[in-house]
This record gives C-alpha cells, structure tokens and sequence, in this order.
C-alpha cells in the first residue's frame, strides 16, 4: 500500500466572545473543510501546514503545535493517507484563495462550521479543537 501524508491547520479567531473557524470549499470534490496538502521534501509538519494555508488562502499563521491531531484514510488505488492538523491563529496576510484548488472560503461560528463540513473525519477533528479550546 502506498503512503501520502499532508498537513494543515485549524485557523481560529475570536470576535468579541465568538469563536470563528475558516474553512475552504475544496475544487475538486466541492467538500468545505480545513486547509491542507502535501508534505513536499525536507518540510516539517508545521512548515508544510503554513506553506499550505499561505498557499491556499494567502494568509500567514502562527501554529500552537500543543494542539496536534492526525486523521487517516484510504485513497482510490490503494493508498493510506495520513493528515495531521494544527491549531493556528492568522498573524497577517489577506483572504485570496488559490484558484486551482479551491472555490471559496469563509469564517464561520464553531456551531456553523461544524454543520458545513462535508465529511465526518473533519467534523471529529473540530470537535477535538473545541475540546483543546475547553
């Protein structure tokens, strides 16, 4: 079986006392979730995750690596993959999504992107998040 892994985050903020989660609407498949891709070479887990959100919506993050999660799945053609997620907060940059690989994205209250999320596997691992953020 050949193995993939990629890498991504969990971008928060909090207006007033609300907590907001940004999550993409993935190009191919049209499924809502969190920024992510590839590890390429000599990257580590969290170079890939900024790399990857820098890439995919123009923002730069500060990752809290305390919050660290793995999700795992087969792929069409017998493959494993695996994706680690980090917490992380937008230290500057500004909204553009990466036009061949995704078709919007948006902030939305914890309840709401939990609705929006497409698959299960990501819906748990925003629950864990909510667990970090007690």
């Amino acid at each position: 079986m050949k193995k993939e892994k990629s890498c991504g985050a969990i971008i928060y903020r909090k207006k007033q006392e609300i907590v907001e989660i940004l999550l993409i609407c993935h190009k191919k498949g049209g499924h809502w979730s969190f920024p992510k891709g590839h590890v390429e070479a000599d990257e580590t887990e969290i170079e890939t995750a900024k790399r990857e959100v820098l890439e995919e919506t123009g923002l730069h993050i500060a990752v809290e690596d305390q919050f660290r999660t793995t999700i795992g799945y087969t792929l069409p053609g017998d493959v494993w993959k695996d994706v680690v997620y980090f917490a992380a907060q937008v230290v500057s940059g500004k909204e553009k999504i990466q036009e061949e690989e995704v078709t919007a994205l948006g902030w939305f209250p914890l309840e709401e992107a939990l609705s929006r999320i497409t698959h299960e596997n990501s819906r748990k691992i925003l629950r864990k998040f909510m667990d970090y953020l007690g």
